[in-house]
C-alpha cells in the first residue's frame, strides 16, 4: 500500500480512512491496559503521529515492546479521532512492521535535549532532531519562494560556473582546482607550471556567479542565479562559512534605485512567505530558539525600510554616545555592531545604506559623480546586519579598466567582462544575498553552521 505523508493527515484530520505511514520511532510508552503509543515521524512536518499499538498484533511482544527511539516502522491501521490532548487524530494499528532496528545502547539521539555542538558531529543524523527537521523544512520554503519570486517576474534562472578564473570579488581567498600531483608540483621560472594542468591555467572555486551573469543580463534583460559559492577564509566564526549558496540577480537598464527597490521587495516576500508556508515550524522557533522570531518577520513585512547614504549613516554613528569596539570614521567598513545600531538603536526598523567609499567596495561597482564614492548599496536588518550587498555595475569602459588597475587587479583577466562594455553597454544593476546568513536571521539561530545541511569549515571537510 502507497505510505502517506504524515503532514497529509494531520493537515486533513479525516478520520474512517485506512491508510499506511512510515517513519522513525521517537518515542514509546506502555499501557498497562495492554497496548503501547508509539509516537512516529516521518519529517514531512514538525509534528509526530500517535500510533496505537495494542497487544493482539501478531508482533505485539516480539517486536513492538522492543521499539525504541530511532527504530524505523510501517505502520497500517484506522484514522481515528483521538481523545488525548495535543493531537486531534491518532493511527490505530492493525499492523505494524519494523524495517529497521536502533540499538538504544548506541544510538545517540535519545530524550535528552543535546547541544547543537554535539549535533554537529553527528551531521548523519541531526535531521531526525526537531530543530534540524525544522530548518530543513524552512530552508525548503525559502528556496521555493526565491524562485517563485523571480519567475512571477520573468527573471531567467541562470547557471553559472562553480569552476572560474577569475576573482569576483578580488580579494584573492579563493579554493584552487587542479590535476596537478601535489607530491611534485612541475615547475616553470620558479612556479607551477600551469601549462601542464587541465585547464592550462590557474582555475578556482567561484565566490560569486556575478560577472557571468552580467553576461546573460546583457542579453535577457533579468537573469538570477542560485547557488554554491566558495570562500578560502580561514575564520571559524559563527557567521563564516567556506562553502555557501548566494541568490546573485543581475538586471539590465536597471539603476541603483531600482536595485533597492528589488531588494526591498524580494526580502518582504520571502519573509511574507515563511510565516504564511512555515507557520508549525517558526512556532517552533519562537518557542525554543529566538521569542521575537515571528514577531521581527512580521514587522519587516509591514514596515518601511529606511533609505540614507553611508556618508549620512556614519555622521549618526560619530555622534552616538554608544561606545563601539571599532571607532567610526568616514571611508571604514562599518562592522556589524555600526549597523545594528543604525537599525536597532537609531531607526528601529532595516535600513539601506547607499553611496559608498569606492577604496572599500569592489571594483565593477559603478563611479559617482563626486569621484570618491561608489553607487553600492547594503541592506541592513536588526540583530544581524548586512544582509543584502548589492551595486549599479560600471557600464563605462574607460572608468572600469582604471578601477581594475586600481584595485591591482590584471585587466586582461577582465577581458571578455570589459567587452561587455564595448558591445551595446548599458546601466544595470544587481545585489548578493547569502542564503544561509538569510536562514540564520529568519530562524533566530546563533551559528550558520546549523542552518546548512553540512557545514563547510576550516578543519572540517567531512561533517
Amino acid at each position: 500500500m502507497k505510505r502517506i505523508r504524515i503532514a497529509q493527515i494531520l493537515s486533513s484530520k479525516d478520520t474512517g480512512s485506512h491508510v499506511t505511514v512510515m517513519g522513525w520511532v521517537r518515542t514509546r510508552r506502555d499501557s498497562k491496559g495492554g497496548f503501547s503509543f508509539i509516537e512516529v515521524n516521518d519529517g514531512s512536518c514538525l509534528s509526530s503521529l500517535q500510533v496505537i499499538a495494542d497487544d493482539k498484533l501478531p508482533n505485539y511482544k516480539d517486536e513492538i515492546l522492543r521499539l525504541q527511539t530511532g527504530c524505523s516502522v510501517k505502520a497500517s491501521g484506522i484514522i481515528a479521532a483521538s481523545p488525548g490532548k495535543g493531537q486531534k487524530v491518532e493511527l490505530q494499528a492493525d499492523e505494524i512492521e519494523v524495517l529497521g532496528w536502533a540499538d538504544p545502547a548506541v544510538y545517540p539521539l535519545q530524550k535528552k535535549r543535546h547541544s547543537f555542538e554535539f549535533l554537529r558531529t553527528i551531521a548523519h543524523l541531526r535531521p531526525r532532531t526537531n530543530t534540524f527537521g525544522a530548518v530543513a523544512r524552512v530552508r525548503n520554503a525559502m528556496s521555493n519562494a526565491i524562485h517563485t519570486f523571480f519567475q512571477e517576474r520573468g527573471f531567467i534562472y541562470l547557471h553559472t560556473p562553480i569552476i572560474t578564473g577569475s576573482d569576483c570579488e578580488g580579494a584573492g581567498e579563493m579554493f584552487k582546482v587542479t590535476t596537478l600531483d601535489l607530491d611534485q608540483v612541475p615547475k616553470k621560472n620558479g612556479h607551477a607550471d600551469f601549462d601542464r594542468d587541465f585547464f592550462n591555467e590557474p582555475a578556482n572555486l567561484t565566490v560569486s556567479g556575478q560577472l557571468e551573469a552580467e553576461i546573460y543580463a546583457l542579453a535577457m534583460g533579468d537573469v538570477y542565479t542560485f547557488g554554491p559559492t566558495f570562500r578560502a577564509e580561514d575564520s571559524n566564526t559563527s557567521r563564516h562559512l567556506a562553502e555557501f549558496w548566494m541568490v546573485e540577480p543581475e538586471m539590465a537598464f536597471c539603476d541603483l534605485d531600482g536595485d533597492v527597490a528589488l531588494a526591498i521587495e524580494f526580502l518582504k516576500y520571502i519573509f511574507a512567505y515563511v510565516l504564511k508556508n512555515c507557520e508549525e515550524d517558526m512556532k517552533f522557533f519562537n518557542r525554543f530558539i529566538d521569542s521575537s522570531a515571528i514577531e521581527t518577520l512580521e514587522n519587516l513585512v509591514s514596515q518601511d525600510f529606511e533609505i540614507l547614504t553611508y556618508t549620512e549613516g556614519v555622521d549618526i554613528l560619530s555622534k552616538a554616545k554608544e561606545k563601539f569596539e571599532f571607532p567610526v570614521n568616514w571611508g571604514m567598513d562599518l562592522q556589524s555592531e555600526h549597523e545594528r545600531y543604525l537599525c536597532e538603536k537609531v531607526f528601529k526598523k532595516p535600513i539601506v545604506l547607499m553611496d559608498y567609499p569606492k577604496e572599500i567596495k569592489a571594483f565593477y561597482m559603478k563611479v559617482n559623480e563626486d569621484k570618491k564614492t561608489v553607487r553600492a548599496m547594503d541592506v541592513l536588518v536588526p540583530k544581524i546586519g548586512e544582509i543584502i550587498g548589492g551595486s549599479q555595475r560600471e557600464d563605462n569602459y574607460d572608468v572600469l579598466v582604471e578601477r581594475i588597475k586600481e584595485m591591482d587587479l590584471n585587466p586582461d583577466d577582465y577581458w571578455w567582462y570589459l567587452e561587455l562594455r564595448k558591445f551595446g553597454s548599458v546601466p544595470h544593476a544587481g545585489f548578493g544575498l547569502g542564503f544561509e546568513r538569510l536562514i540564520q536571521f529568519i530562524t533566530g539561530l546563533g551559528n550558520i553552521r546549523d542552518v546548512i545541511p553540512f557545514p563547510r569549515t576550516p578543519g572540517n571537510v567531512s561533517f
